[in-house]
């Protein structure tokens, strides 16, 4: 059996391996929470034509993501973000 391979920086792992390393959910990491009145922090989890980014995208956990998903939804009602974009 070889020895497990280390390596100095992250430039020296190959492209598949890094694609193996985990992202950490920004609400978990800094004990935010999710609120539906804050359409900025909503704003970086939707793309331009205004469609919810997919969880593994964006590196949230799956609690967070369904907060965020239902926060959305909420602020979309509320007429603080779009339901689409035209343009």
């Amino acid at each position: 059996m070889r020895p497990k391979k280390t390596y100095r920086s992250k430039r020296e792992i190959p492209s598949f391996l890094q694609r193996a390393i985990k992202r950490r959910c920004y609400f978990c990491e800094h004990n935010a929470f999710v609120d539906y009145k804050n359409a900025d922090q909503l704003k970086r989890y939707i793309t331009d034509s205004g469609r919810i980014v997919a969880r593994r995208h964006r590196g949230l956990c799956a609690k967070h993501q369904r907060q965020m998903t239902r926060a959305i939804k909420r602020a979309r009602i509320m007429a603080l973000l779009p339901f689409k974009v035209i343009g």
